[in-house]
C-alpha cells in the first residue's frame, strides 16, 4: 500500500473522486460523508492536505486535513468559527486499518509539530497527547428493542417510563399528539431556530445557530444532504400547535439526533417536550428499520434516560514524542 500527499486544488473533483469511495467502504459514517466533509469546503479548509491510500492502482482511502500554522486538523479547518458545527465520529474515509495509516502518514507533512483530531473513537488516540476531552455519547439500540418487541420505551428504567408517559398525555390531552416529516426541510429548519434560541438564551447562552455562518453550513448541508434521505426536519406537534422540532442526519441505518428546539414555554409542569419527541423519534426510526438511534455526544438526562449505551469520543491534540510538547505530555 501507498499513501500520497497532495494539495487539494479542485474540491468538485475531489468531491467526485469522495462519492465513488464511499460505497467501497462498509460502516462509514454520515461524518466521513462528502455531505459533511465537503459542505462549503472552499471556505471551511483554506490551506488543504489530501492523503490517498492505494494498492495497485485502486483507492483504499482518503482523510482530508487543513493546514493552520503547525497544526494538521483532520475534517476541520482548526479555526473555531470555521469548525463550530460540530463534528462526532470522524474519521478518514477508509476501513479501520487503513485509516490509522493515513492518521500515521499525516505526520510526514511538512512543518507539522501538532495533529488534531476532533470526536474521534478512542482507537485514533494513538500517540503522545497534549491535550484531550472525553465525551460519552449515548445511544438508543434499536436492534435490541426491536427483538424485546415492546416499543422505544422497552428497555428503559420504570422511572423513565414514568416520565414520558406522563408528558405523553399531558401533549396528548391538547388534542392529537403527532410526528411529521417537514416536506420543506429549510422552513422546518427555520421554524426550529427560533424554539432553539429561545431554550438556550433562557440559561445565558447563544446556542448552537447564534451567528450568520452556522445558519448558512446548515442551509448549505440541508439543501445537498436532503435529496439523498441524510437529513429531516421533524415536526412534533399536539392540537396542531408546536411541541419542538428535531434535526436529525441519517446515514446507513443510523439516525445521529444532531439539534432540536422545543417549546418550554407551553410544556407546563408534566410536558418535557425533549422526552416525548425523541421518544416518538425512535418509534419512528424502529418503524423504518434502522439500527442506532444516536444522542451524539453529551450525557444530558434526557439522553440516558432513552439509552442502552454509549460511545466514547475524544478530541485530541497529539504531538511528537520527541518534542517539548512532547517530553511536557510524558513527564506530566
Amino acid at each position: 500500500m501507498q499513501i500520497h500527499l497532495s494539495p487539494v486544488k479542485d474540491f468538485a473533483a475531489l468531491g467526485r473522486l469522495w462519492r465513488a469511495l464511499e460505497p467501497e467502504v462498509a460502516g462509514h459514517g454520515f461524518f466521513q460523508s462528502w455531505s459533511w466533509v465537503g459542505c462549503l469546503a472552499e471556505e471551511r479548509y483554506p490551506d488543504p492536505v489530501l492523503l490517498r491510500a492505494e494498492q495497485d492502482g485502486r483507492l483504499l482511502g482518503l482523510a482530508l486535513f487543513n493546514r493552520r500554522g503547525d497544526r494538521l486538523c483532520l475534517a476541520e479547518s482548526g479555526d473555531p468559527a470555521l469548525d463550530a458545527p460540530f463534528i462526532e465520529h470522524n474519521a478518514p474515509l477508509a476501513p479501520p486499518a487503513i485509516g490509522a495509516a493515513l492518521l500515521r502518514a499525516a505526520w510526514n507533512v511538512s512543518g507539522v509539530r501538532r495533529l488534531v483530531l476532533s470526536g474521534v473513537a478512542a482507537e485514533a488516540v494513538a500517540g503522545t497527547t497534549w491535550r484531550a476531552q472525553r465525551r460519552e455519547a449515548p445511544f438508543a439500540d434499536l436492534v435490541a428493542l426491536r427483538a424485546v418487541g415492546q416499543g422505544a420505551l422497552g428497555l428503559c428504567s420504570a422511572n423513565a417510563r414514568q416520565q414520558i408517559r406522563r408528558s405523553d398525555r399531558y401533549y396528548a390531552a391538547q388534542g392529537e399528539l403527532t410526528l411529521s416529516c417537514c416536506a420543506d426541510p429549510l422552513a422546518g429548519f427555520a421554524a426550529m431556530l427560533p424554539l432553539h434560541q429561545r431554550s438556550w438564551e433562557a440559561r445565558g447562552q447563544s446556542g448552537a445557530f447564534a451567528g450568520a455562518w452556522m445558519r448558512r453550513f446548515h442551509a448549505a448541508l440541508i439543501t445537498a444532504a436532503h435529496p439523498r434521505g441524510e437529513v429531516e426536519l421533524l415536526r412534533i406537534s399536539a392540537g396542531g400547535g408546536d411541541v419542538g422540532y428535531l434535526y436529525n442526519l441519517r446515514h446507513q441505518g443510523r439516525v445521529h439526533a444532531y439539534q432540536s428546539g422545543f417549546d418550554l414555554a407551553g410544556a407546563g409542569r408534566h410536558g418535557k417536550p425533549g422526552l416525548t419527541s425523541h421518544h416518538l423519534a425512535i418509534e419512528r426510526a424502529l418503524a423504518a428499520g434502522d439500527s442506532v438511534y444516536d444522542f451524539l455526544g453529551g450525557a444530558d438526562r434526557y439522553k440516558l434516560s432513552l439509552s442502552q449505551g454509549s460511545q466514547a469520543l475524544w478530541w485530541v491534540e497529539l504531538v511528537r514524542p520527541w518534542s517539548w510538547r512532547g517530553m511536557v505530555a510524558r513527564l506530566r
